[in-house]
């Protein structure tokens, strides 16, 4: 087996409901396990006593950046795969990765994760990609939370780096896979880590002031408080701002907004959508989300020819926009206005969606001719 020359860095504070299963997954690539501790009192560190002997302490200074960075100054090898606890590593193709380190040695590497989450009573994954495999001598981290990699300009001993720094900043795809578990939470845990981030987050914004990164994020967290008339305001300030339609994060803050639209029962004011959907138009949850909108303000067939060209896409982040989460609400829609065996045939096409199956069970079956 080919042990790749990396460094899994991890920092952590009270992970015992996750660390071992994370580490545990770990275990098989032998990859050395860099874990700082931020200051826990549970059994975290005796659990990653097991499976490491690189644990070190970090004086919590509510800036996720620098015991992140801490955390790369006691690696021994340059490339670095950081994680969370919270994450479980599913897939890695190392032969590639080897490949691609070779390749593109001043770049990062975005790796796939798989968000887990609970919407509607049924399990849900949300996949993004997100750079956190690069070389610690041309990147570092930035940004007291939600923290992001940025180009090191100088070698941190008055030093500058000039190899490959000119060259612009790209980011190449990592053959990795998370599993991020960590929305499984309690409700009081997921409001406590919400409170936690707004407060981190409105304090780095004193600081640098109006971001539209900083915004979406604050209204990420406003969302997973249920504050829906909140997270609206700052989804509004960022998308205010001159931002570039082509980033994630830009993407995602568009679909955020109109979902806040809907839980505020604001559907005329989300049809004014309709003006960017030539721009945002280019993955399923967004004309997903459409459908959901056009569906609200009883446009009907506009909403189902929204799903019907959902399935029909293959760019997507949340499983099942562009499968069966689109055919279900046709199904409802078809459902609702008497036509029974068009419901039925979108609710077959869902195939194992519990929703779908219970309407099922609720029409009654096709008369036999």
């Amino acid at each position: 087996m080919t042990v790749l020359p990396i460094s899994v860095c991890m920092i952590a504070k009270n992970e015992e409901q996750y660390i071992e299963e994370c580490l545990k997954k770990l275990k098989p690539c032998h990859y050395e396990i860099v874990f700082v501790d931020t200051g826990s009192t549970d059994g975290t560190l005796e659990i990653a006593a097991k499976y490491t002997d690189k644990i070190y302490h970090f004086d919590w200074i509510d800036d996720f950046s620098a015991a992140r960075n801490y955390a790369l100054t006691k690696a021994e090898n340059d490339w670095i795969l950081s994680i969370d606890c919270d994450e479980y590593l599913e897939e890695i193709d190392v032969d590639a990765l080897l490949q691609l380190m070779k390749q593109y040695p001043y770049d990062t590497g975005q790796v796939l994760i798989r968000n887990r989450f609970t919407q509607d009573g049924q399990t849900s994954i949300e996949n993004i990609r997100v750079s956190r495999f690069f070389n610690r001598n041309y990147y570092h981290f930035e940004g007291a939370i939600h923290e992001q990699l940025e180009r090191k300009y100088t070698d941190g001993k008055g030093g500058h780096i000039n190899e490959g720094i000119n060259q612009p900043k790209k980011a190449f795809t990592a053959p990795i896979t998370l599993l991020h578990v960590g929305y499984d939470g309690s409700e009081a845990e997921m409001r406590e880590k919400s409170l936690r981030n707004i407060a981190l987050l409105e304090k780095e914004l004193e600081s640098t002031g109006a971001d539209a990164y900083l915004y979406y994020q604050l209204g990420q967290s406003c969302m997973g408080l249920n504050d829906y008339e909140k997270a609206y305001e700052w989804f509004n300030l960022g998308l205010s701002m001159d931002v570039d339609p082509s980033q994630g994060y830009v993407q995602n803050m568009v679909e955020s907004y109109g979902y806040c639209l809907l839980d505020l029962k604001r559907y005329a004011e989300a049809l004014q959508l309709t003006g960017i959907y030539d721009i945002f138009a280019i993955r399923a949850d967004f004309v997903f989300l459409m459908g959901l909108i056009y569906m609200n303000n009883a446009l009907f067939d506009k909403a189902i020819e929204e799903f019907k060209k959902a399935t029909t896409m293959e760019q997507f982040s949340v499983e099942g926009t562009n499968s069966y989460r689109a055919n279900y609400n046709a199904g409802v829609i078809y459902e609702c206005t008497g036509h029974i065996d068009k419901a039925r045939e979108y609710y077959i096409k869902c195939g194992a969606f519990e929703p779908a199956r219970k309407r099922l069970l609720y029409l009654k079956p096709a008369k036999q001719k």
